[in-house]
């Protein structure tokens, strides 16, 4: 297994500093240093701390030699497209970016700025933080194992309110869902 570290520090604009003090209880910038390039032996404890300093599961810190990763190898800018200086790998959002879980929904008929096909990954959030979803979709959970999905259009007390996608939708109110999840990112075939 090759150590990925380095790449998933840089990835989080992180210092070797930062991640030591993050490490509970906090390290030294050498040991990290030292974990990254393999000069000390990543243990599961050690791999448990970085990961959980760096905000991402322990199995992003490994990777095997069969399979290739998948490459960020350029970016895009006002001048256009730019290749970095370095090709690094390409580091998936997990639920330990925020501590809150990720949850998917697939879209199977288009409605609205959604296509058939498309996933949108949502970040599960708790009611009271709607005020900063406002203006954002989301899903919530109804009752009998139903879901509401739209714009989040509106906060009450309990209630909120969304407005779904498609065109000529009725707003949506739903009383003291126990969740909601924001949409964080979309993924769509070309």
């Amino acid at each position: 297994m090759i150590n990925r570290i380095r790449d998933v520090r840089k990835q989080k604009g992180m210092t070797l500093a930062e991640v030591a003090a993050a490490c509970r209880p906090p390290t030294t910038a050498q040991t990290v240093g030292r974990l990254e390039t393999g000069m000390r032996n990543l243990s599961l404890d050690w791999m448990n701390k970085i990961a959980a300093a760096l905000g991402v599961e322990p199995e992003m810190l490994l990777k095997g030699s069969d399979a290739p990763q998948p490459q960020v190898v350029a970016r895009l800018t006002d001048a256009g497209a730019e290749a970095l200086a370095a090709a690094r790998d390409a580091i998936l959002p997990t639920q330990l970016d925020s501590g809150a879980p990720l949850l998917c929904l697939t879209v199977e008929a288009s409605q609205g700025e959604y296509r058939s096909g498309d996933q949108l990954w949502l970040r599960q959030m708790q009611p009271e933080d709607a005020p900063k979803m406002i203006n954002r979709d989301v899903l919530a959970p109804r009752s009998g194992g139903r879901f509401a999905f739209g714009r989040l259009i509106d906060r009450q007390g309990t209630r909120v309110g969304l407005l779904p996608p498609g065109l000529g939708q009725r707003q949506l109110v739903i009383d003291n869902p126990p969740w909601l999840a924001v949409a964080e990112m979309l993924v769509r075939k070309l």
